[in-house]
């Protein structure tokens, strides 16, 4: 355990269909052949970390020109997130009270566009950016190819970061933080986990299961956003595996509009 805090800020929402967040989240009948489809709100969050090895973000959420042309125009009709211009992350940091240079080290939990978009900010800056390395590999080769249709903006991460890459599955780079490598929705996928005094474990899932939904009742994501389902079920299983044994007091999901509006802010 160390003395460490963590606050779950907002960086907007998006506007999708339930079902790449619930797999056959709306299916038709007998009795109901036409039900409604409506569009989901989803949560995009990032993490500040206060930790005695400095400041962590967890996240960079969307570029603030997401629906001004930045993302592709098939991407956006699917995925839309019209707030990203008021989500800069320099303004939403100094709501805060950071600015971008207090930011010491950035975690990516993947490089999906939702969660990517702020490297914007560190490019030429030494702040190290902790990425693993299967998520780096495929990130590229799909925004360089777009062949797995995966939501990849190579704009994103094709700049003058300073990288550190991950390489082991499991690890404790420092006192209290460990980041466990879970394949399922992108092959390098990365969860977050701090052993703080106070609250205790918390386990910042992150897209590893999208909605607390997924998580407790194991129901996968849809297929437009899952790399190998059979790695994502496995994924899940080991972070309730990690949740039973460091009893965790939280596990802090990707995308959950509720459960963010329920922990925004220090997590206590």
């Amino acid at each position: 355990m160390v003395e460490a805090t963590i606050d779950l800020f907002s960086r907007g929402r998006m506007q999708l269909d339930p079902h790449f967040m619930k797999e056959g989240a709306v299916l038709a009948s007998m009795e109901n052949p036409n039900p409604t489809l409506e569009r989901l709100d989803a949560s995009i969050h990032n993490a500040i970390i206060e930790h005695p090895a400095g400041t962590f973000l967890w996240d960079t959420g969307s570029h603030p020109d997401a629906a001004d042309g930045y993302w592709p125009a098939a991407l956006y009709n699917l995925v839309e997130q019209d707030d990203a211009a008021d989500h800069e992350l320099d303004a939403d940091l100094a709501a805060l009270g950071y600015d971008v240079a207090d930011i010491d080290f950035v975690i990516q939990s993947h490089l999906h566009h939702d969660h990517a978009g702020g490297l914007t900010y560190f490019e030429g800056t030494d702040t190290p950016i902790f990425v693993h390395e299967r998520e780096l590999k495929y990130a590229y080769y799909n925004g360089a190819t777009g062949e797995d249709h995966n939501p990849y903006v190579i704009e994103d991460f094709h700049r003058d970061l300073n990288w550190r890459v991950i390489h082991r599955d499991r690890t404790m780079p420092f006192e209290g933080i460990e980041f466990v490598r879970c394949p399922g929705h992108t092959p390098g996928m990365m969860a977050t986990i701090v052993h703080c005094d106070d609250p205790g474990t918390v386990i910042i899932a992150g897209d590893a299961a999208h909605l607390e939904f997924n998580y407790e009742n194991e129901h996968p994501i849809g297929g437009a956003l899952i790399d190998d389902k059979r790695a994502w079920f496995e994924s899940v299983r080991e972070l309730k595996e990690l949740e039973r044994t460091y009893d965790a007091t939280h596990v802090i999901c990707g995308h959950d509009m509720d459960q963010f509006q329920r922990l925004e802010g220090r997590i206590t």
